[in-house]
């Protein structure tokens, strides 16, 4: 004599017909031993049910943990059906290999031989070992290395074809040069006015709040004044023409090089970096110390409605005291680090654009790293012309 165990059940007793399509596992006492009897539907409708999957999983699992994991007898001939989805999660459950003893019909074995041979192989996650932690430092630290030589030989070719250009100005790029102007210069104005006048709202609101404290009203002007002509100006700019043009360069040169647009120019004997690299690098250069003056503009123009609406410091008040509260000397060196940032905004963006390989997922990599890398870049060689020039407009 038989018994017959379901070992879960994962719908109401009072919905027979339901609880018959269900996916479950009963547990079956034969004269050979105890088998694991299959019923239901195994099919990814019928696993598709949150709490179905639960219960069912749960059970999975104890059979493997439990005294169950020993006896392994396996019926699959009362299932109403079975898909690949059911066929992948036994065969995952029996850890990729068949039980000692299973019993199935034909189509069920077809199904089950083709997961084993075509089904998706379990994600072993692992945590990695002193000397797997070590060799990623050292793989990190040679990408490194790769991309300062690479980053180094693109400056050495920018020189060069810059000696080039001196030497035979009448073959240079200059209609590119005025395209990159444009597009670089006169399409980045608008937000990046709309980002330095809010910055100055938000500068001299925050500063009012705690200059009217002290009633130090009158400072605000040299506070406002230093922070955004030397420092935030420059720096804003700088970043926002980071995401917007040097995302564009890398993007530009990066699908280049998927058309093989790249490779077209090397047959045809044009050198890639007097016809790309030389034309975004001067345009850049050029027009980033005039982007810094027309942030800086508009960030102090916001800064002064602020301060004239929170402190009654008037416009007239504070224009008249600018000049004497801000040295005309952090204006040159603004100027003078915002054409190096444009430089190497530019380089960065070259970089990138000329490793991207032949597919889009190299693309869209190298156009983030490229971000990711000017801004960094930005931001730390602003930070040491603020230690190299600390004594200077201060």
């Amino acid at each position: 004599m038989t018994a017959t165990q379901p070992i879960f059940s994962t719908s109401p007793q009072n919905n027979a017909t339901s609880n018959a399509t269900l996916p479950r596992i009963e547990r079956r006492e034969t004269p050979a031993g105890v088998t694991q009897q299959l019923r239901g539907q195994w099919t990814a409708a019928g696993l598709a049910a949150p709490s179905v999957w639960a219960a069912l999983a749960h059970d999975l699992r104890e059979l493997k943990s439990g005294r169950e994991a020993s006896q392994p007898r396996w019926d699959l001939r009362q299932m109403e059906r079975l898909d690949h989805v059911g066929a992948q999660v036994l065969w995952t459950h029996w850890g990729r290999q068949w039980p000692a003893d299973v019993q199935a019909d034909d189509s069920q074995r077809r199904i089950l031989n083709a997961v084993a041979r075509f089904g998706v192989l379990p994600v072993v996650r692992t945590e990695p070992d002193w000397r797997a932690r070590i060799e990623n430092f050292g793989t990190w630290l040679l990408r490194g290395a790769d991309h300062a030589l690479g980053l180094t030989r693109l400056m050495g070719q920018l020189l060069l074809d810059l000696l080039r250009l001196l030497r035979r100005p009448q073959d240079g790029p200059w209609r590119d040069l005025s395209g990159h102007l444009f597009r670089i210069g006169a399409t980045a104005l608008p937000i990046t006015a709309l980002v330095g006048f809010l910055i100055g709202v938000v500068l001299a609101y925050l500063i009012s709040r705690q200059l009217l404290q002290f009633g130090a009203d009158a400072f605000v002007v040299n506070i406002l004044g230093v922070s955004l002509i030397r420092e935030l100006g420059p720096l804003l700019a700088a970043i926002l023409i980071a995401g917007r043009s040097g995302s564009s360069i890398t993007a530009q040169i990066g699908v280049m090089r998927v058309t093989e647009e790249l490779d077209a120019m090397r047959v045809l004997g044009i050198a890639s970096g007097f016809r790309l690299v030389l034309p975004r690098a001067l345009a850049l250069a050029l027009v980033m110390p005039l982007i810094s003056i027309w942030t800086t503009a508009w960030s102090l123009l916001g800064g002064m409605l602020t301060a004239d609406l929170s402190m009654n410091v008037s416009l007239v008040f504070f224009a008249n005291a600018l000049p004497g509260a801000v040295e005309a000397s952090n204006l040159a060196l603004a100027t003078a680090k915002s054409a190096v940032f444009g430089l190497l905004i530019a380089l960065i963006a070259c970089h990138y654009g000329l490793r991207v390989k032949p597919n889009t997922e190299s693309l869209g990599q190298g156009t983030t790293a490229s971000v990711v890398t000017s801004i960094t870049v930005v931001i730390l060689v602003d930070a040491l012309f603020a230690v190299l020039f600390r004594n200077v407009g201060i």
